[in-house]
C-alpha cells in the first residue's frame, strides 16, 4: 500500500512539474490586432507556435494606432509583470530599450543571419546599442489609396495619377450622392492621411526636412500651408458620421460600395482580402496621387521583454525564430496586406498589390525615398509625433485654418523636442 502511495505521489509530482513547465513555456502577447484581417494574420503565428507546443496567452487591446496598448503596457511594466512580447512601432521600441527592460536577441539573430536580411531602415528600430531587442514581422507603408473598382467604373472614373485628378474624382463621387472618402475621425487616422498629403505636396526631400529633420522653416512654410489646405479639401468629402469611426469600419464602407476611396496604410488590404475581393477586379490599390516612387513605411515588431526563467526565455526565443522564418514572413504578410521584413522572401504567394508593394519598397530603398512614417512613430519620438497629431486633428476639424496650423506646427514641435 505504502509503495503504491509513493508511486502515486511521485506521479502527481511529475505531472505537476510538467504542467508548470508547460505554463512557463507559454508566451503572453500584447497587441492591437483586433480587426478581422489582423486577427486572421495573427492566427498564422499562433498556429506556428502551437506546432512547437508553445502556448499563447492573448492580450488584445483595441485601437489601430496602439496608444491604448501602450497605456496597458506601462501599467504592466510598472507593476513588474511585463508580457513576454509586445507589438510595437518605431521609437516606442527605442524608448523601452532605454529603460533596460527588453531582452537580448543577439544569439537568435546571429543564428538566423538577421543582419544580412533585414533592411537597415528597420534595424534602426529592431536594435538598441548594437543589440537586437525586437523581431520585425512586417513592413507596412502608409501612402496608399484603396478604391472600390465597381463604384469607380460605374461613374467612369479612372485611377487618378495627380492630386488634381484625385480631387476631381472625389467630387464626381460626391456629386453622385455617395460618400467619396471613407475615414475615421481619430488622430492617428488623420495623421496617416497627412503622411501622403505632405509627401504629395512637397516631395520626399520636403517630407524629410519637415518630419525627420524637424526643420522649422519647412514646418512653417507655404508648402506646409498647402498641405493643410489639402487636408481641408479632403474633409469636405467625408460623411458627417466619420468622427470616432474605427479604420476597419471605414474599409468596410469601401468594400460594400458605400464609399469610393479610403486613404489608409496597407493593413487595409487584409480587410478587402478577407471579404474575398480581388485586387484589380474588385478593388484598386495605388499610391497617394503625387507620391509615385516614394514610400512612407512603418514596421510592426515584437519587442521582447526580459523574462525570469530559462523555459520562458526558450519559448520567447522560439517565438522570435518563428517570426523571422521566411515561411512565416510570407504566409503572415500575404494575409496581413503588408510585405516581409526580410529581403530574401519570394513574392510568388503575393497578390498584385503585394507584388507591387514589394518592388516599390526595394526601389524606394535604393533611391533614398523610403521614409519613416510620421504618423506611425518611424520619423520622430512619441512626444513629437503626438504634438503633430494635435495640430493635424485641430486643422482637420476646423479649429485651425491652414495658415494657423502651419504656425502652430512650428510651436508644437519645438515644445515637444
Amino acid at each position: 500500500m505504502r509503495g503504491n502511495f509513493g508511486k502515486t505521489t511521485a506521479l502527481v509530482m511529475a505531472l505537476t512539474a510538467t504542467a508548470s513547465m508547460a505554463h512557463a513555456e507559454d508566451v503572453e502577447v500584447l497587441h492591437w490586432w483586433t480587426s478581422g484581417g489582423e486577427a486572421a494574420a495573427l492566427n498564422v503565428l499562433k498556429q506556428d507556435l502551437a506546432a512547437k507546443d508553445i502556448g499563447w496567452k492573448d492580450m488584445p487591446v483595441a485601437g489601430g494606432g496602439g496608444e491604448a496598448a501602450m497605456t496597458v503596457l506601462r501599467a504592466r511594466v510598472t507593476s513588474g509583470n511585463p508580457p513576454t512580447a509586445v507589438q510595437m512601432l518605431g521609437f516606442d521600441i527605442t524608448d523601452w530599450a532605454k529603460q533596460g527592460v527588453l531582452a537580448n536577441l543577439d544569439s537568435v539573430a546571429k543564428e538566423g543571419n538577421w543582419d544580412a536580411v533585414v533592411p537597415t531602415a528597420l534595424q534602426k528600430f529592431s536594435k538598441y546599442d548594437g543589440h537586437w531587442v525586437a523581431a520585425p514581422v512586417d513592413v507596412h507603408s502608409t501612402n496608399w489609396v484603396w478604391a472600390n473598382k465597381k463604384v469607380l467604373d460605374g461613374l467612369g472614373i479612372a485611377q487618378p495619377k495627380t492630386w488634381d485628378e484625385f480631387v476631381a474624382a472625389l467630387q464626381k463621387v460626391k456629386d453622385a450622392g455617395k460618400v467619396a472618402l471613407a475615414m475615421g475621425g481619430q488622430p492617428w487616422q488623420e495623421s496617416t492621411m497627412f503622411d501622403g498629403v505632405v509627401l504629395s505636396t512637397g516631395g520626399p526631400d520636403f517630407y524629410k526636412k519637415a518630419f525627420i529633420d524637424l526643420d522649422p522653416e519647412a514646418l512653417g512654410s507655404d508648402t506646409m500651408v498647402e498641405a493643410f489646405k489639402r487636408m481641408e479639401t479632403l474633409h469636405s468629402f467625408v460623411d458627417p458620421n466619420f468622427s470616432g469611426r474605427d479604420w476597419n469600419l471605414a474599409s468596410a464602407m469601401v468594400i460594400k460600395g458605400d464609399a469610393a476611396f479610403q486613404m489608409m496604410g496597407d493593413w487595409a488590404k487584409g480587410e478587402f482580402l478577407r471579404a474575398k475581393m480581388v485586387p484589380g477586379t474588385d478593388f484598386m490599390c495605388f499610391r497617394t496621387p503625387g507620391t509615385a516612387g516614394d514610400v512612407t513605411f512603418n514596421s510592426d515588431q515584437f519587442a521582447m521583454f526580459k523574462v525570469k526563467n530559462p523555459a520562458a526565455q526558450a519559448a520567447q526565443d522560439e517565438m522570435a525564430k518563428a517570426i523571422m522564418s521566411p515561411g512565416f514572413q510570407s504566409s503572415f504578410n500575404v494575409v496581413k496586406g503588408s510585405v516581409p521584413a526580410r529581403t530574401d522572401v519570394s513574392d510568388a504567394a503575393f497578390d498584385a498589390c503585394g507584388k507591387m508593394a514589394m518592388q516599390q519598397l526595394k526601389d524606394a530603398a535604393a533611391n533614398g525615398t523610403l521614409l519613416g512614417s510620421m504618423a506611425h512613430g518611424h520619423a520622430d519620438v512619441a512626444s513629437v509625433k503626438n504634438a503633430i497629431y494635435d495640430v493635424v486633428t485641430a486643422n482637420f476639424n476646423g479649429e485651425y485654418d491652414a495658415k494657423q496650423a502651419a504656425a502652430e506646427l512650428v510651436k508644437a514641435v519645438a515644445l515637444a523636442q
